[in-house]
């Protein structure tokens, strides 16, 4: 099992497009072959600062998803609303408590 995390960072103005957003393909991005889980994080300080975290079973699957017409549209959508560059890092746990 893999963790992906992505930061994003929106124009303040269009937050609340991304928020309509996501919601129209949680379950969609969620129920996708592979994925485990799916959160959104919102950093409440910046106002527009924002993480999704996703577990997929494995790397071989996020890429599918990736690769995913999908994935294509939902972030086609997505990254005209940046104002900043995305960030993504996939992870393992090192320490489970």
């Amino acid at each position: 099992m893999i963790n992906r995390i992505v930061k994003m960072e929106f124009d303040p103005e269009k937050v609340n497009t991304f928020r309509a957003l996501f919601t129209q393909q949680q379950l969609l991005i969620r129920h996708f072959p592979g994925c485990l889980h799916l959160e959104l994080w919102e950093h409440p300080a910046s106002g527009n600062t924002w993480f999704t975290f996703s577990q997929w079973e494995s790397e071989a699957a996020l890429e599918n998803y990736r690769a995913s017409d999908l994935f294509r549209e939902t972030w086609a959508a997505t990254k005209v609303l940046f104002n900043g560059k995305p960030a993504a890092w996939t992870v393992q746990t090192a320490v489970s408590l």
